[in-house]
């Protein structure tokens, strides 16, 4: 799917905060900022604890949030009120969650957790109509018709997160929150999960905002990514301008922690350690280094990161000749 100029999600100066104003406050989500357009896939990554998750839980608003803006398709996402309108919110935005094993509910079969929105939302005019569109669903995601009417415990985590995706696309929503598909499954089938999402995006017309802690897999899923550290977004770029071309030193230190399949290369690598810097009273913001690239930075920073982004330039230009 083509990535539309229009923006369907704008987060303005979001904050979630936990305690707020006691001794045991955490600000979980620090006053960030950023934009998804139409069709996109905005990768958000982090190590834990950074703030990622309760990000896009805020966004769906599983958390009411502390302060800023959610703007979806020009609704106040924060001052839904009415259950009318919350409803018709939730069938625009679903989500995809962790852990394929306890986001199933386990008494229920397959059939009715994947219809669970489809009554809620009263978008079958008959049982026929209802079961049909559950096996259109099971097969959409790659299992068989004859797997409705088994229960969660039958099935493999790859399986159970196919699953759960179906029960996310049985309402037709316009985007996706999700968070951390893949960390549960095993290595061998995370790449097939992924790849169904991308399927999906294309043949549903989807836009996704994909969770995840592993860079190297969301750099292959996401048009754009932002880092994430101790509720703060540090750096925001095209996948391949944060992969290639790191100019946070956090991002570095991600990137540093990502294997590669090369043994040898593997034992001489430095990895690079990230020390967290003092705040300098409140002078740090995200900036504009080129156009593209953001970066939580002071305002006399942005000269040498201008220069740090100039030398990766070169050193491309120096391997191309």
């Amino acid at each position: 799917m083509a990535i539309s100029d229009e923006k369907i999600l704008e987060v303005k100066n979001l904050k979630q905060y936990f305690n707020a104003g006691t001794k045991n406050e955490v600000r979980a989500v620090d006053d960030i900022s950023f934009d998804i357009f139409k069709g996109e896939t905005f990768g958000l990554v982090g190590e834990s604890g950074s703030g990622k998750s309760t990000t896009g839980r805020s966004i769906i608003r599983l958390y009411n949030p502390t302060a800023g803006e959610i703007d979806f398709e020009g609704t106040k996402v924060n001052e839904i009120s009415s259950k009318k309108d919350l409803l018709q919110f939730r069938r625009d935005m679903q989500m995809i969650y962790q852990d394929p094993y306890a986001s199933l509910n386990p008494k229920m079969k397959i059939r009715d957790i994947i219809a669970e929105g489809i009554d809620i939302h009263g978008l079958a005019a008959s049982k026929k109509e209802r079961n049909d569109r559950v096996i259109e669903l099971l097969q959409l995601v790659g299992l068989n018709p004859d797997h409705a009417s088994r229960y969660p415990h039958e099935f493999s985590g790859g399986q159970r997160q196919r699953i759960g995706i179906a029960r996310a696309l049985a309402v037709k929503p316009k985007f996706i929150v999700a968070d951390e598909p893949i960390s549960a499954l095993d290595v061998s089938i995370q790449a097939q999960v992924v790849n169904l999402l991308m399927d999906l995006q294309e043949s549903q017309g989807l836009t996704f905002l994909f969770i995840a802690h592993d860079l190297s897999m969301v750099k292959y899923i996401s048009d754009r990514i932002g880092v994430m550290n101790a509720g703060k977004l540090l750096e925001l770029a095209p996948a391949e301008e944060v992969y290639n071309r790191p100019l946070h030193a956090y991002t570095e230190s991600l990137l540093s922690a990502v294997p590669l399949p090369d043994p040898e290369y593997e034992r001489n690598r430095k990895r690079t350690t990230y020390v967290s810097r003092i705040s300098n009273n409140g002078d740090e913001k995200l900036r504009e280094i080129v156009p593209g690239h953001f970066v939580y930075c002071s305002e006399s920073e942005v000269a040498d990161l201008r220069k740090k982004e100039a030398s990766y330039h070169e050193k491309e230009e120096k391997v191309r000749s």
